[in-house]
């Protein structure tokens, strides 16, 4: 049985999001930098964390807040300076915290060099490193597809007087992988940076670079007359073979470790692409964030759902990386509504069901990653127009949502209720001005409830979600079982009760969570013989739950 010590550093620590633009301004400009990352370093470690994903901070006209990168080589100086990074990462390892780079190998920004001369002729030799097509015979875009972030996924270029495509914002075409010379410019930006020192890369979009070899309309699914990219293009036939040779020439022979994001991989596909035979050390894919939102994304039509759907989807993916990978448990990043949202189908206060969410998340077996502000009890803020937000696919969704008929109000509470933005707001550190983000004015509006929810007033409440977080990070750092044990869900046609158990070499630990608002009731053989280690509520009694109480029970 595999116990702690068989585990690599990264398997047993916790990872963060930094969201640099919203985490700490050291400047007064409003953004943040990546010199405030380094000055929260200490806060991160009191969070066991020991890995920062950090977004894209290289140079970027900022369509998409640094998915669109023009220069992979240097940072943008709206974050700093190459010298603040190397700071940065020297600092980190310090501390006990390595730092992982976000990879964005999908798509550049329409202002880098690359693309900048492709456009310019059919013949240069930059000209197939992107995706062109010739229009239809009557001038239309090659395909019906919809792009990610709404509208066609083509766009004309006068110069070559063909179409590029864009899976998502048309300042962001898509690069050509085909293209073998695009594949080591690629692979030497990864290695540039892995040489610097940086302990990993999270890959983004990465099941959309390879692209089917007969370009066809899709069926239709809206009103628009268009049909979904992520159909005709997502997990396509040879794209392990492009990863395959990512890992040998990045990946072998260095302690790093890879996670990808991975939306269209389903959990009984996670075999090929983690552990021994895969690509990748972690995979996010997305099946439990679809519960609520639904496989189709569109935000105005969201699913219908049960707590059931929601634990099935865990614990497939549980069961997929029992034997083979590791699992990167999560239910917050950049691109997700906050989850005590999103999760949720009940009343209660956003602090319960935090400390619940959190207990769910930071026992389970795998790495947890954490979103900036998650460890806070953030809810999601009141946006009263379309006008607030900045993220270009809210407003894609947002005029989506009125072309199928939606009312601007109805649009507005879609997008309320799972823009991206959401997760984006600027990091809450104090009582003072603008949350003590920035001395300017922020990007972002900070949420009203700042006063009361922000690292120095939680800190200094015992009872605080904050607080809950560093009891339970240091809990799992504390058992074997909840490192390296196995995953075994308990109660799973429970509606109220999502609860599992942990098994170690001689240890056991059972994690229950009620996730309504109203009491549950369980067997209580299924802690007999186990101590409480944990609990949101305080003491509680064997059997019986009260509305959003989660408990921790183990061998002592």
């Amino acid at each position: 049985m595999t116990t702690a010590a068989d585990l690599a550093w990264w398997q047993k620590t916790i990872a963060y999001e930094v969201y640099p633009k919203s985490f700490l301004d050291t400047r007064g400009q409003g953004t943040g930098t990546i010199a405030g990352i380094t000055a929260r370093l200490d806060y991160l470690a009191s969070l066991g964390v020991g890995a920062i994903w950090i977004t894209p901070c290289y140079k970027s006209p900022m369509v998409d807040n640094g998915y669109d990168v023009e220069d992979y080589y240097n940072i943008d100086p709206s974050f700093g300076t190459m010298a603040d990074m190397d700071e940065l990462i020297a600092r980190g390892r310090e501390k006990g915290i390595r730092l992982v780079m976000d990879l964005v190998f999908n798509h550049t920004s329409e202002a880098c060099q690359w693309f900048v001369e492709s456009r310019k002729d059919r013949t240069n030799s930059y000209a197939d490193w992107y995706i062109w097509r010739d229009a239809k015979p009557d001038g239309s875009e090659p395909t019906n597809w919809r792009s990610i972030f709404g509208g066609s996924a083509w766009a004309w270029c006068e110069e070559r007087q063909q179409y590029y495509l864009h899976t998502f914002a048309p300042q962001q075409p898509d690069i050509n992988w085909e293209n073998p010379d695009v594949r080591r410019a690629l692979f030497d930006i990864a290695n540039f940076w892995a040489d610097k020192g940086v302990g990993g890369f999270r890959i983004d979009a990465i099941t959309y670079i390879k692209k089917p070899p007969v370009f066809a309309d899709g069926p239709v699914d809206g009103e628009d007359g268009l049909s979904s990219v992520h159909d005709a293009t997502a997990n396509g036939e040879g794209i392990l073979d492009f990863l395959h040779e990512f890992k040998a020439a990045v990946c072998d022979g260095r302690d790093i470790f890879t996670v990808g994001e991975a939306n269209g991989v389903d959990a009984d596909e996670l075999g090929d692409w983690v552990g021994e035979r895969g690509v990748f050390d972690l995979l996010f894919e997305f099946s439990h964030t679809h519960v609520p939102m639904g496989e189709a994304e569109i935000w105005c039509k969201p699913a219908t759902w049960t707590l059931t759907d929601l634990k099935r989807a865990l614990t497939a993916s549980q069961k997929a990386t029992a034997t083979n990978g590791w699992y990167p448990a999560f239910f917050e990043n950049h691109d997700q509504p906050r989850s005590t949202v999103n999760f949720f189908q009940c009343d209660g206060t956003i602090a319960a069901k935090a400390k619940a969410l959190g207990t769910v998340l930071l026992m389970q077996r795998g790495t947890p990653f954490l979103m900036q502000g998650e460890e806070l009890g953030y809810g999601n803020r009141a946006w009263l127009s379309i006008d607030e937000f900045n993220d270009v696919q809210t407003r894609g969704e947002y005029d989506f949502a009125l072309s199928e008929g939606f009312t601007p109000q109805q649009a507005l509470a879609a997008c309320n209720r799972f823009s991206r933005d959401n997760a984006r707001t600027p990091m809450q550190w104090d009582a003072s001005a603008n949350a003590g983000f920035t001395t300017g004015m922020p990007w972002l509006p900070v949420h009203a409830d700042y006063a009361e929810i922000n690292v120095e007033t939680e800190s200094a409440d015992p009872d605080s979600v904050l607080n809950w977080y560093r009891r339970l990070s240091e809990l799992r750092r504390s058992r074997d079982e909840l490192l390296a044990g196995s995953y075994e869900e308990l109660v799973p046609e429970s509606e109220q009760i999502y609860a599992y158990r942990r098994a170690g070499e001689k240890s056991v630990a059972v994690m229950l969570a009620n996730l309504s608002d109203e009491p549950a009731v369980y067997d209580a053989a299924l802690v007999d013989g186990l101590t409480l280690l944990a609990g949101t509520h305080g003491t509680t009694e064997p059997g019986e739950l009260r509305p959003l109480e989660a408990v921790v029970f183990g061998t002592n």
